[in-house]
Parts: C-alpha cells; sequence; structure tokens
C-alpha cells in the first residue's frame, strides 16, 4: 500500500542515468547527494538518497523537482535503482502489520 511512483528510465552516453517520476521531490529546490554524505532528514529526497547511497555504484546524486540524476561509477550499472524509486513510497510490505484502528463508539 502507498502511493504508486512510475518512474522513466533514460541514459545519457556521459554515464549519467535520468529518471524521471510522476512525484515530485523537492519541489523547486535542488538538492545533491555523493557518497561519505551525512544525510540526516527524513525528507522523501532524503530518504531516497539514503537508500540509493546504501545500494553502491554511484558517484553523486541530484534531485530537482520530479527528476533525479545520477552519476553511475564507471564499471557500474543501473541494475535495481528504478525499483527503488518506485519503492519510495510504499509503506505496507510483507511482513509488516498494518495498524488497526478502533470502532467509534455508538452514541
Amino acid at each position: 500500500m502507498g502511493q504508486p511512483v512510475t518512474v522513466i528510465e533514460t541514459m545519457s552516453k556521459r554515464g549519467v542515468a535520468r529518471f524521471e517520476l510522476n512525484r515530485v521531490l523537492t519541489g523547486t529546490g535542488h538538492e545533491r547527494y555523493a557518497p561519505g554524505d551525512v544525510i540526516v532528514g527524513d525528507r522523501p529526497p532524503d530518504v531516497l538518497a539514503r537508500r540509493l547511497l546504501e545500494r553502491g555504484g554511484i558517484d553523486s546524486i541530484h534531485m530537482n523537482g520530479s527528476v533525479v540524476s545520477l552519476d553511475i561509477a564507471k564499471g557500474s550499472d543501473t541494475d535495481g535503482v528504478k525499483e527503488i524509486i518506485e519503492d519510495l513510497y510504499t509503506y505496507y510490505r510483507p511482513g509488516v502489520e498494518v495498524p488497526a484502528f478502533p470502532e467509534p463508539a455508538d452514541s
């Protein structure tokens, strides 16, 4: 469950992977991340950057609006990146208990 994110992936000749989303991540601001950065926020771009950097094979990340650009490390590929982005707003995964809310009392 969650908000489905659709992603279109394109690759430049210079090794920059571009992912266009149907969700805005940063508003009109630019966000940049690199391996070794300490990412402390819990905003969607921060969460996504942490997940992508944990995956490895990325030299830098740039996000603006609904576009995520990745400088792919030499010898790496983008396998699994699209799925990481699409899974950003999926909250209820197998094995996670869905919260139950008490029934309202009859008046």
